[in-house]
């Protein structure tokens, strides 16, 4: 996989780089609420633009249905990455029509435009191999170079990701240079103890994690709203907590492989239970009650890991040499369900360990929280990505720059 210095050192000067970003940032209103996924790519856009390249930009936001929709426009994020950039960025109102030839036509050297959001042509997602490559061949009449560099969507066979790439000369820019060797350090080069904590949602979006991690982690701590179907597999009434009933066989089957392989999967031992489902608008204080996680009342729903369970996991954390840490402990963006998620957080940063935000919800909260970004390891771009490595996949994205 060819870098950005090599590419630099071969000269870049006058030549349009199509640099694939991860600007899928979310918006309330049209306001950029996180935007630590553009400031990741900024270094990679700026080493180009500082080479005299006529830099083109492109990424996708949202899941607009391959038309365009104004709420998922890119324009925002052009913005704000003209105000980290310390220059003003051109921006093209489509992907590959008029607007798009002008702007990057009118590109003198060391400026850098970007393009409206690519999901705006169904093209981009398309699973047919010609209807995508057509969409690819456009793109590739944008540049004369390609620069990867949006790790958060290298799991995705999209035209811009995958097919791209194979009609230009490419190489991975400086952020997916550094996400992989950071999972390296959690794959083929991990330093022990090694403890994963998951959180997040849905069992279903963890079980082929998870079954790899059965092999490799010494801990996994679990959290969130997976969390609850463990407890179910156990026994345990959940009450109208979040619970996904056809995954519990598969569930008994991991906690069986993890006893009999050493690993120790440790569980919620107390829980934040309420009647009521938080006001995440206006935060509004929240009614709830600590109980045992195996005393969920029938009427309560379990939204946040309890007081035990946060020094619990603090402690099995505190010693790790290696620690992954991948989905919320709890609804975190309440304040009252917050408590969690920040413990986690927390005992990342008092670790001696080396640390690893696994992107996604995890990274919003790690800054919502308040949290130095400098005092973990990495924060990665891209959750589902980096699960996907984890999980031992192929990713098309990563292939297509080998290639």
């Amino acid at each position: 996989m060819k870098t950005i210095d090599e590419l630099l050192a071969e000269g870049v000067k006058g030549k349009r780089v199509f640099v694939r970003a991860d600007l899928n940032v979310p918006l309330a209103e049209g306001t950029i609420t996180d935007d630590g996924r553009i400031r990741a790519v900024q270094p990679t856009i700026a080493k180009l633009a500082e080479a005299g390249a006529r830099v083109v930009v492109a990424s996708h936001l949202g899941r607009p249905k391959g038309a365009p929709e104004p709420a998922f426009s890119l324009a925002p994020a052009a913005a704000r990455l003209g105000e980290l950039l310390g220059a003003d960025v051109a921006f093209a109102t489509d992907t590959v029509g008029s607007s798009a030839k002008e702007t990057v036509a009118a590109l003198t050297d060391g400026q850098v435009a970007v393009i409206e959001n690519l999901r705006f042509n169904a093209g981009e997602t398309s699973k047919d191999d010609a209807e995508r490559g057509a969409f690819a061949d456009l793109l590739a009449e944008l540049a004369d170079i390609y620069v990867g560099d949006g790790f958060g969507a290298v799991h995705r066979k999209h035209a811009s990701v995958f097919d791209l790439p194979a009609r230009l000369p490419h190489a991975a820019g400086q952020l997916i240079a550094t996400e992989v060797g950071v999972l390296k350090k959690l794959t083929d080069e991990v330093k022990r103890p090694y403890v994963v904590v998951l959180g997040g949602a849905k069992v279903s979006d963890k079980l082929a994690v998870i079954d790899e991690l059965l092999g490799k982690a010494d801990r996994i701590l679990i959290g969130g709203g997976m969390a609850y179907t463990f407890l179910y597999a156990k026994g345990h009434e959940v009450g109208i907590s979040l619970l996904q009933k056809d995954q519990v066989d598969k569930v008994k089957e991991y906690m069986a492989r993890a006893e009999s392989t050493g690993v120790e999967l440790v569980l919620p031992v107390d829980i934040l239970a309420s009647s009521d489902f938080p006001d995440l608008k206006t935060k509004a204080p929240a009614e709830y009650i600590t109980v045992d996680a195996d005393k969920i009342p029938a009427d309560k729903e379990g939204l946040d890991i309890g007081p035990k369970t946060r020094e619990l996991y603090a402690s099995k954390i505190a010693d790790a040499a290696t620690v992954f840490w991948n989905g919320p402990l709890g609804v975190f963006e309440h304040p009252d369900y917050a408590g969690g998620t920040r413990a986690i957080a927390q005992a990342l940063v008092d670790s001696d360990a080396f640390t690893v935000v696994g992107g996604g919800d995890s990274a919003a909260a790690v800054r919502t929280l308040g949290f130095d970004e400098n005092a973990f390891g990495h924060i990665s771009t891209g959750g589902g990505a980096s699960l996907e490595y984890l999980e031992g996949k192929t990713l098309p994205g990563l292939a297509a720059l080998e290639g």
